[in-house]
């Protein structure tokens, strides 16, 4: 056990975020610790936190979002930790209500944080993103990630977990091109997740599963109350899932070397 049980350590995974970089680290200056663990930004990201001298900086090559977070996950010193993306946000009542559970020592070992999903500087409201939510607060000694999944990581809890009441702010959506090459990025992971457990893709899956996609976030999950953004969000999520049945194909069809 730790010697104070109410530190808190911060952790990033970093990649080409100097758009993201300094608010983030900013937002967690709170903590005890903040670690980033970088797989070899070019963009000047690194040059940004090498001028923090209280960040612990790590760099280390990628292999996929599980075993990076894992890794940085172990790096922690204290048991109580605090993992966002580099486009996430705490509010002050955020920040507030999570050194409050961590002081109280209440019982729950891991706190999900719903997510407000903001288009550029605007609150999506609907689109599938009002139930977002994810876990970002936790004990070290309690958890580690399912090591099966390598993209939208999951972590596996030795112990109760509870929702925090105050939301967290979810920059995802700067510009469509970036946000669509992040679907893009995302759904080939995820073929390679599923080709991994000998999933295949079928025709069918080309039409129906984007098809599907679609409309599950713009008129199931009321996109369409966004409007244009709900339908930009809603399209750039339904290509995601058609790159990742693409990959799959792809993958299918590539022999491999004897």
């Amino acid at each position: 056990m730790p010697k104070n049980p109410t530190k808190i350590s911060a952790l990033l995974i970093t990649f080409n975020e100097r758009h993201n970089i300094d608010a983030v680290l900013e937002n967690l200056g709170f903590a005890d610790e903040i670690i980033v663990v970088d797989s070899f930004s070019t963009d000047g990201t690194i040059e940004r936190i090498k001028t923090r001298p209280k960040v612990t900086l790590i760099q280390r090559p990628f292999l996929n979002y599980t075993d990076q977070k894992s890794y940085a996950l172990a790096q922690a010193t204290h048991d109580w930790v605090l993992f966002l993306d580099a486009d996430e946000r705490l509010t002050p009542q955020l920040k507030k209500e999570v050194l409050e559970v961590v002081a109280s020592d209440a019982g729950p070992v891991a706190y999900f944080f719903l997510r407000t999903f903001m288009f550029k500087n605007k609150v999506l409201r609907f689109s599938g993103w009002q139930s977002d939510k994810n876990y970002r607060l936790f004990r070290k000694s309690k958890v580690q990630f399912v090591q099966h999944r390598i993209v939208h990581e999951t972590l596996q809890v030795n112990g109760t977990s509870a929702t925090l009441k105050n939301r967290l702010l979810h920059y995802s959506y700067t510009d469509y091109e970036e946000y669509k090459g992040k679907m893009l990025k995302y759904g080939k992971m995820k073929a390679q997740e599923e080709h991994a457990k000998g999933k295949k893709a079928r025709f069918f899956h080309f039409i129906f599963r984007p098809m599907y996609k679609f409309i599950n976030h713009f008129v199931i999950r009321l996109g369409f109350l966004d409007g244009k953004r709900g339908a930009i969000i809603s399209y750039l999520n339904a290509l995601g899932v058609l790159a990742r049945y693409r990959e799959m194909k792809r993958l299918q069809t590539t022999k491999k070397p004897e």
